[in-house]
């Protein structure tokens, strides 16, 4: 949204959520942080760029709380957008939860850009929120979908569907291969290979593979990057496996410049399956060599190792690590899939 608020005034309006929340320490601790963002007027949070986060209700299985989701969301865009003197806008959304007043702004155009198939994310509810993306499907003015899977799936409902495959922030990533930045402290004097990850750990990591990796490397290191929302317990006791939490994405290179080789180990579900993960064009972007469990996206890139079972994947990692290859080239072969050039695509 920063590279279209060059040229454009944005109100971006904050996710509206997709599950209903649980008695869970991390959704009450959403829960304040919306109910505060919702007291802060409309921020302009950088030139032309203006957020709102409205106060709504995630429960789409039940009609009536839909009905009044529905209206409690179309009074707060509505007003916003007379705030700031917004008038036949174009609707960009990108979760399927939009549909509940997608079309009723008074829209110039309904753009729907799916990059999941978010009724395959556990405690989804699946059945409402497929009612509500079809509904979004069909009346969009134009779907662009991120997967091939996604495009064989959504094309069936809107003809105006295309595939815009991700892009990436080439020119941050590339500064892995500055020589003057600086590896964090925390894993610059790990035992090598330093075998890394970076993401949000979840349900659709495979965390057995993960083990399995750590346990084949156990003179090297097994580093993670990222928030762990799911039982890491099998991980935390291996002494060569470092879980090191979230990190600013702007300190995301150099943790990249300290990786021999960077794991894409998802499970193989429906999930996945329709997924085109961002951080394989970062980590290529970078310089790394990329092993991968067989997600479609990932294997029709062609630049990645792929591991089609546990022992499949370790031996790749082995591979990569006995021919790490130039750097340099292997960026150089996602120049081309900068986010600019995909908003080119899309324009």
């Amino acid at each position: 949204m920063r590279l279209v608020a060059r040229d454009n005034r944005v109100l971006w309006v904050n996710s509206i959520g997709l599950r209903g929340p649980s008695a869970s320490k991390s959704d009450i601790g959403r829960i304040f942080k919306k109910l505060a963002a919702v007291a802060s007027p409309i921020r302009e949070v950088e030139t032309n760029l203006f957020v709102l986060s409205p106060l709504s209700i995630p429960a789409y299985g039940q009609p009536l709380l839909r009905d009044i989701n529905r209206r409690l969301l179309r009074f707060q865009v509505k007003r916003a957008m007379r705030r700031l003197g917004f008038s036949r806008p174009i609707n960009y959304v990108f979760l399927p939860s939009a549909g509940l007043i997608a079309g009723t702004l008074d829209e110039e155009l309904v753009i729907y850009h799916c990059v999941d198939e978010y009724t395959a994310f556990s405690g989804m509810p699946s059945q409402a929120l497929s009612e509500i993306e079809q509904q979004l499907v069909r009346r969009a003015n134009l779907v662009i979908v991120s997967a091939d899977l996604l495009y064989r799936s959504k094309s069936r409902f809107n003809p105006h569907t295309v595939l815009v495959r991700h892009g990436v922030d080439f020119e941050h990533f590339r500064r892995a291969l500055d020589p003057s930045l600086l590896v964090p402290e925390d894993i610059a004097h790990l035992p090598r290979p330093i075998i890394g990850f970076f993401g949000l750990i979840a349900d659709w990591v495979d965390l057995d593979l993960l083990v399995r990796v750590a346990k084949q490397f156990s003179q090297g290191s097994l580093v993670l990057l990222g928030k762990a929302i799911t039982d890491v317990s099998r991980l935390e006791c291996l002494p060569n496996v470092h879980l090191l939490g979230r990190k600013p994405y702007a300190s995301l290179p150099a943790y990249c410049k300290g990786f021999d080789v960077a794991l894409m180990p998802f499970r193989i579900n429906e999930l996945t399956l329709n997924a085109n993960p961002l951080k394989v064009r970062e980590y290529l972007a970078a310089g790394l060599q990329v092993v991968s469990t067989a997600i479609p996206e990932v294997e029709v890139l062609g630049l990645c190792r792929i591991g089609s079972d546990h022992d499949g994947f370790v031996q790749e990692v082995k591979l990569a690590l006995a021919d790490p290859g130039a750097r340099v080239e292997r960026s150089e072969t996602v120049r081309s899939e900068s986010w600019e050039a995909r908003l080119e695509d899309i324009r």
